[in-house]
């Protein structure tokens, strides 16, 4: 009996940039999920969010920047800390636009964890290449 093959295959994202963005985005999500069942459902005051959601973001970095270096295969930290610097930069963006904050010292430092972040995923993502 012939096996059944898949006739359309998922479209890859060429650039690793968008892929890393994609991905990363796909974590912040599930992290502010995660955050917000914590809030729910455990003893977790508002007042911890900041420190959490600081690690939500380093984290979601780092796995852009860890799908970035994969699909690029060279320069890992570039295209990671680049990733970190277009993350950062939307996050901020979009807290600007929504919440009406302004720069400050937390979103300064937001934007330098993204961006060290994102070069620790690119190297590691880069090494992991086969």
């Amino acid at each position: 009996m012939n096996s059944l093959k898949p006739i359309v295959r998922p479209p890859r994202i060429a650039s690793p940039l968008i892929a890393g963005v994609i991905y990363s985005i796909i974590w912040l999500a599930l992290g502010a999920l995660l955050l917000s069942f914590m809030l729910y459902f455990s003893s977790m005051k508002e007042n911890n969010l900041p420190q959490y959601s600081l690690a939500v973001h380093g984290f979601s970095a780092l796995a852009g920047g860890f799908v970035s270096g994969k699909r690029s295969g060279i320069k890992g930290w570039y295209y990671g800390a680049l990733l970190g610097l277009i993350y950062g930069i939307t996050v901020l963006t979009i807290g600007f636009l929504a919440a009406n904050s302004g720069l400050s010292v937390k979103g300064a430092v937001m934007l330098l964890a993204a961006i060290l972040a994102g070069a620790l995923g690119g190297m590691i993502g880069v090494n992991l290449k086969k």
